[in-house]
């Protein structure tokens, strides 16, 4: 599309490593498209903001990103390959937003291309609003054009260059005077008046016949599909021209929803409206810093304007505005409702962020991403590098909010989660090429715990006398598993002044603090009820910390009296597949200890299956899954519960 727009002179590949929005080194070392990329350029009489977002399944938190402020969605189908896993969710997000979609079927120029079989498969999954506009002139290599369904012209094309004409090949004349009776009774259907006049056997124009189809397309009851070839710039210009001329201008989109306080309005992207960006994306460049990606959703933005930040509360300065086209930005001076720009020198945004005149209230809500499900644990291989990890770190998950760190107290790991592992993978290398630290990596411990196996009355007694002021401290304390997820719970059954009131908790806080340092394996303890039944002091000895001390000491000595089973957390397992797939997943969840908890329609012919299923036997499951269903199956996690854990014997 650039190429044909005159923006570059010559077309990228990304085998080549030579796409302008494919920036990033490792997106030229695995020579696919990683990161959501921007180019911003003009064809004919309108501007055009595309945003490419990657194709792989572990990266589609970029593709909800674009999609959640683009006004229409292209979907750029292989013509030999056909659909993919991801084609089918990303259909679905937008119709869930109502935004336009038309296909572009690609690659008809090489071996064993199917435009029929392509289209078919096109209707199989989104219905009869599927309506081609063009029909390819000549297969695989002999590929040279389209014809255009609506105006019965035909399209040739020569090294890119594009010659018009009324006269149809022989061998596609009659199919397509065919499909283009069948466009035209479709697309008269959307105009009462248009089908009226063409039952009453009157001509309809082709101006007549696009005007409809701009209202179909807009209206989703009609997804356009049209072909060509990317790489020999075929039909590339029927796509541009669709754009401008068919698909609607953002202010023809229905309003954004924005939250006003605490309830919500429909803001109209509307150039004279108060100024209103949002802020999908922050990407990193290594010469400008942060560049903040922002869609202008009301009134013009200048450069130079001073914005808030309804996250912070910050007034934001605008020193710079940037046309974006990949990696590089040219200073603009202003940017109106409908455009997506880009920002640097801002002081405290990140993704998500709404910037707004000083004193409004209004919002937008960002994104929501599915929580990531692969995760990996990382530290710095140099001790004098843990710092600079946390920040880079920091700065990965803020450009990229799919990823997800958690630093976890019990295991003392620091973990990196994503939605797959490439996608961990790429932010490991990014880190290294990025910030020059080198980290090491180790699986995910798993974070068991332990429990009394009994009830148990045991003594725990600290003396230590060495001249002077000694410490002394006794308890005696009746020890009780609780139910799962009893928590903690400290009882005083004293009587007699046995220990003084003001000690009490220290006996107490002495068993939480045992519990925590962890029983026979190492675990902390929990579901406990300690009860002090008796005990001694001494009213020169005794303090605080002696019956610390006393209470720690009786836990011990109950450990060691009745000993303690491990318990394993649990999580809740969802999986969607193609239900041909359902029994494969629930013998696959059975194998890992899974007991299934039910089913449930997920509609196009697939199924959610629950699960509670030991998080040992998931740490994998993500690439498990990919493998077992061919990419078509989707992972939904969340702890649930922790559960004894079997007799590994």
């Amino acid at each position: 599309m650039l190429f044909r727009a005159g923006v570059v002179t010559r077309p990228g590949r990304v085998e080549n490593g030579n796409t302008v929005l494919d920036t990033q080194p490792e997106e030229h070392d695995r020579t696919q498209s990683l990161t959501l990329g921007l180019a911003s350029f003009e064809w004919a009489d309108c501007r055009i903001n595309l945003l490419d977002a990657p194709g792989y399944a572990d990266f589609v938190g970029d593709a909800m990103t674009a999609l959640h402020v683009a006004d229409v969605a292209v979907f750029v189908v292989d013509g030999v390959s056909g659909l993919q896993v991801n084609d089918e969710l990303l259909w679905q997000a937008a119709a869930e937003r109502s935004i336009p979609r038309i296909v572009f079927i690609n690659k008809m120029d090489k071996e064993r291309a199917s435009f029929d079989q392509t289209l078919a498969g096109l209707r199989d999954h989104f219905g009869a609003g599927v309506e081609p506009l063009d029909l390819p002139v000549g297969e695989a290599s002999e590929f040279t054009g389209v014809a255009d369904l609506l105006s019965e012209h035909v399209i040739l094309y020569d090294t890119g260059s594009a010659t018009t004409s009324d006269e149809l090949p022989a061998d596609i004349a009659d199919r397509e005077h065919e499909q283009h009776e069948h466009l035209v009774e479709d697309v008269v259907e959307i105009e009462d008046d248009l089908l009226a006049r063409y039952l009453d056997g009157d001509a309809i124009s082709v101006p007549e016949l696009e005007h409809a189809l701009r209202r179909g397309f807009s209206g989703g009851s009609l997804w356009p599909v049209l072909c060509g070839s990317a790489t020999e710039a075929i039909a590339i210009d029927r796509l541009l021209d669709f754009l401008c001329h068919i698909a609607p201008a953002p202010s023809e989109v229905p309003g954004v929803e924005v939250r006003n306080g605490n309830g919500s309005d429909s803001l109209t992207c509307d150039p004279s409206g108060d100024p209103l960006a949002f802020v999908f994306k922050t990407q990193t460049d290594e010469y400008v810093g942060q560049v903040a990606l922002m869609k202008v959703l009301s009134g013009t933005l200048h450069a130079d304007d001073v914005l808030v930040d309804q996250r912070t509360g910050t007034k934001e300065r605008l020193h710079n505005l940037l046309r974006v086209l990949g990696s590089k930005h040219t200073p603009i001076d202003t940017a109106v409702a409908g455009d997506i720009v880009g920002a640097i020198k801002l002081t405290d945004v990140t993704t998500g962020d709404t910037l707004a005149p000083i004193g409004s209230s209004l919002t937008v809500t960002p994104v929501e991403h599915k929580r990531p499900v692969y995760g990996i644990a990382v530290a710095a291989d140099s001790a004098g590098d843990e710092d600079k990890l946390s920040t880079a770190l920091a700065e990965l998950v803020g450009d990229d909010p799919t990823l997800e760190v958690v630093r976890d107290s019990e295991t003392h790991q620091t973990v990196l989660r994503g939605a797959g592992d490439v996608h961990v993978q790429v932010a490991l290398t990014r880190l290294q090429r990025r910030y020059g630290i080198t980290v090491r990596t180790e699986p995910v411990k798993i974070a068991y715990r332990e429990t009394l196996l009994a009830p148990v009355e045991t003594e725990g007694r600290h003396k230590k006398q060495s001249g002077g002021h000694g410490q002394f401290g006794v308890a005696t304390v009746r020890f009780e598993p609780l139910p799962r997820n009893g928590g903690y719970e400290f009882v005083d059954a004293t009587r007699g002044g046995v220990i003084p009131k003001s000690l009490i908790p220290a006996v107490g806080k002495g068993v939480a603090e045992s519990m925590e340092r962890g029983g026979r394996h190492g675990f902390p303890l929990v579901d406990l009820r300690a009860t002090v039944l008796d005990g001694k002091h001494h009213s020169v000895d005794s303090d605080d910390f002696s019956f610390r001390m006393a209470g720690a000491l009786a836990l011990r000595a109950a450990i060691d009296k009745v000993g303690t089973l491990i318990l394993e957390p649990v999580d809740r397992v969802e999986v969607t597949v193609p239900s041909s797939l359902q029994g494969d997943v629930m013998a696959d969840l059975g194998r890992r200890r899974g007991q299934i908890e039910g089913t449930e329609p997920a509609g196009d012919g697939e199924v959610t299956v629950i699960a509670s299923v030991p998080t040992s036997e998931v740490v994998d499951y993500p690439v498990a899954l990919r493998s077992m269903t061919h990419g078509r199956g989707r992972l939904a996690l969340s702890f649930e519960r922790y559960q004894e854990r079997p007799d590994p014997r």
